[in-house]
């Protein structure tokens, strides 16, 4: 397969503001894959960046979450990173952030907090080699970022969400030490809570979704979800508190999920676990988003709280196992609601945003 002589990238030159830009396809470098994107989702983190709520990227190329195609190998890439040979064609999955292996928090194996971590995402297309996201024809891997072969048995509608979703949601609960007979209180049921409902339940954990959305409460059902709690019939948090301790015979959750972004969940999320309770902090990313919050409760239940942002990058392969295993189980292809031409880009963002679409995807090409 050889690469188109031009291709588009997809550049947020402000926040709300999206222009189109063609490029070159270079050759790969030494240890790069240059490949062309079959589709790209729109993630919890385009909308923050596209909004200009993220903290570090206010403008750059746009697109993390992606299956790709490989066009050209660079110079010494014969295998991906668990020793998989792959070739001109294969479909692969990126991780999205680079990993440096040399800073100090790589030194201390926190890989999921390189300090270099957006020395490439994001980046301007005008910087070589242009093609530093997703939202685009094509995509350039950087050596210093992980990437893994598709298996053959997952469908590729399924595949392009496992290198920031699924991922981020195991690298999660994994850290809190979810485990068999646990009961999980998920709040938010985005593409993060149902893949959340779903490793839960693999793990053997009762489920509890807070949701108040018919299309994201339909969804958690389809995904398996033991029991749905509609915050627009338990309309305080006493209320939904209240309804968590009577499923759980009146002792609360085991493990809480916050996947809802809005920062008040986090605020209710102790009054939803039981003494001792586990608490996971995925959904809100913006600082500066603050509420009130009762630290006497917190230290009083002795609850364990785990903030995680990213994954340590060979979670995506994981996730491809998960996917690999599962993707008969749960109906993964119903994820995606909506698809968009990439020139369509700004209405997949409006249609996101406003939350008329649990997950949409772009076709590139």
């Amino acid at each position: 397969m050889t690469p188109k002589e031009t291709g588009t990238v997809a550049y947020l030159a402000e926040p709300g503001r999206v222009e189109f830009r063609e490029y070159p396809v270079p050759d790969p470098a030494p240890g790069e894959v240059v490949t062309t994107v079959e589709r790209a989702n729109v993630c919890g983190s385009e909308l923050h960046i596209w909004r200009g709520n993220h903290p570090e990227v206010k403008e750059g190329s746009l697109g993390h979450e992606a299956l790709c195609r490989v066009d050209a190998l660079g110079e010494g890439v014969e295998t991906d990173y668990a020793g998989e040979p792959v070739e001109e064609g294969d479909l692969v999955a990126p991780v999205y952030y680079l990993t440096c292996r040399r800073c100090s928090a790589c030194q201390n194996g926190q890989f999921h907090l390189c300090e270099n971590v957006y020395e490439y995402w994001s980046r301007s297309p005008e910087e070589p080699p242009h093609f530093h996201g997703t939202f685009g024809t094509h995509y350039v891997v950087h050596r210093d970022q992980y990437f893994y072969k598709v298996p053959d048995g997952i469908d590729p509608g399924i595949a392009a969400g496992a290198n920031c979703a699924l991922s981020q949601v195991i690298f999660g609960l994994d850290s809190t030490g979810v485990e068999y007979g646990d009961t999980v209180v998920i709040q938010g049921g985005g593409g993060l809570g149902l893949n959340a409902i779903a490793y839960a339940n693999e793990c053997g954990a009762e489920t509890i979704l807070i949701e108040g959305v018919d299309g994201r409460i339909e969804r958690g059902r389809e995904f398996g979800v033991d029991h749905v709690i509609d915050f627009r019939e338990y309309d305080s948090v006493e209320a939904r508190a209240k309804r968590v301790r009577a499923l759980t015979d009146g002792v609360s959750a085991d493990v809480g999920v916050e996947v809802a972004g809005a920062p008040e969940a986090f605020a209710e999320g102790i009054h939803l676990l039981r003494d001792g309770g586990r608490y996971l902090e995925m959904g809100n990313v913006t600082p500066g988003a603050t509420t009130e919050f009762d630290p006497g409760l917190l230290t009083r239940k002795s609850i364990d709280v785990t903030s995680v942002v990213r994954y340590d990058p060979w979670y995506l392969h994981r996730a491809l196992e998960f996917l690999e295993a599962q993707s008969d189980v749960y109906p993964y292809e119903n994820l995606i609601d909506a698809e968009f031409d990439l020139r369509d880009v700004d209405d997949a963002l409006r249609q996101s945003d406003a939350r008329e679409v649990t997950r949409a995807t772009l076709f590139p090409n």
